[in-house]
């Protein structure tokens, strides 16, 4: 029962989430707390492995949600589930290209979901970051419930990133900061 659950989840993502990969994350958001396959922290943790390894990200977070739910199978049901509305849509596209390419009605539509898109990504990455920076409950009554380790860690990116000499180095050396990073403070 589980395998048709994991397909049937992931083909409503797959179908709805317009943009790529942090697209997919808001839908990933209400799956965790619909079926308690993962919590919030999994999902921050998700994102970071699947943002550093090859592959698309939402492909690589369907993948580790199957996998982590229903073994072998479960990786590959709900990864086939991702993709095959894109699959389907590239299918019946293909079969009409000539029409759409001069379609006003079609060059709108395709207009009108790129804020729908745009809006999906920064309210995934907004919960991102609210959870990252800030801590469930806080630690005592009367303090902020900030995670000043991972404000402090942004910080010192932003900062760091404005420095010349850093923006030559190439994106594999930050992923490998950024793992030590997170091992050492483990957050």
């Amino acid at each position: 029962m589980i395998l048709p659950q994991l397909f049937f989840e992931f083909f409503k993502t797959g179908l709805f989430a317009v943009g790529g990969g942090l697209a997919t994350i808001p839908f990933l958001q209400d799956i965790g707390s619909r079926t308690g396959w993962f919590s919030n922290g999994d999902l921050t943790t998700m994102i970071a492995v699947s943002e550093s390894t090859p592959g698309p990200m939402g492909v690589n977070m369907a993948t580790y949600v199957g996998f982590e739910t229903a073994g072998l199978p479960g990786a590959v049901v709900a990864t086939l589930g991702l993709v095959a509305p894109s699959i389907l849509v590239i299918i019946v596209i293909a079969g009409f290209l000539q029409k759409f390419r001069q379609s006003k009605t079609v060059d709108a539509v395709f207009y009108g979901l790129r804020p729908a898109s745009t809006g999906l990504i920064a309210v995934a990455g907004l919960n991102v970051a609210l959870s990252v920076l800030l801590l469930a409950g806080g630690e005592a009554e009367h303090t902020l419930p900030f995670n000043w380790p991972a404000i402090l860690i942004a910080a010192a990116i932003f900062v760091g990133l404005r420095l010349r000499p850093l923006k030559k180095l190439h994106p594999i050396a930050f992923i490998g900061i950024a793992a030590v990073i997170g091992v050492v403070f483990q957050l």
